[in-house]
């Protein structure tokens, strides 16, 4: 049985939640959005709080309970708080700069990589080593920190490289004379 999946899922104030079958739409503070549940699990509203429970006691049905009733709460949260990514940029030379509708990445190649900033997300940099991403779609943002950080990703015996912020990156030893 799924744990988290008993839990009910709290709409907070100011945001408006509907439920039509399979379809569960959000509007807050921050936007709207919508998910579709798969068919193996069902939503109800009761009060200011949303179950989700599985149609039947099958296999498929219980491994989909705790991730649909997970997405409806980042649907909530989402359109009520947002969500950030922060990625830190660490080495000589390395800097980010937002120009205009555009990410422009100094990462020591010949070229400067630049990263087109998508309508829905808001990036952000406080100082040319760090990048903080917001937007209402959970996925959509860490997908966005995942491609900027796969530019350059950190490399293990001097740590340059894009990481998110409070990542640990494991450090070798290097060749010995």
């Amino acid at each position: 049985m799924s744990r988290i999946g008993k839990n009910a899922v709290a709409v907070t104030k100011g945001v408006t939640v509907e439920v039509k079958g399979q379809q569960i739409s959000a509007k807050g503070p921050k936007g709207a959005l919508a998910v579709t549940l798969v068919d193996e699990v069902t939503a109800t509203m009761d009060g200011d709080k949303i179950s989700v429970m599985p149609r039947t006691n099958d296999r498929r049905g219980r491994s989909m309970w705790g991730m649909q009733r997970t997405l409806v709460s980042n649907l909530i949260k989402g359109v009520a708080e947002g969500f950030t990514a922060k990625l830190e940029i660490t080495g000589v030379g390395y800097r980010a700069a937002v120009q205009g509708k555009n990410v422009q990445l100094q990462l020591g190649y010949s070229h400067d990589v630049v990263f087109p900033i998508p309508a829905d997300v808001n990036i952000v940099c406080e100082r040319p080593t760090a990048i903080t991403i917001t937007g209402i779609d959970k996925q959509r943002v860490g997908q966005i920190a995942a491609e900027i950080r796969s530019y350059r990703p950190p490399e293990p015996y001097k740590g340059k490289g894009i990481k998110y912020e409070g990542e640990y990156i494991f450090r070798k030893e290097g060749k010995k004379k």
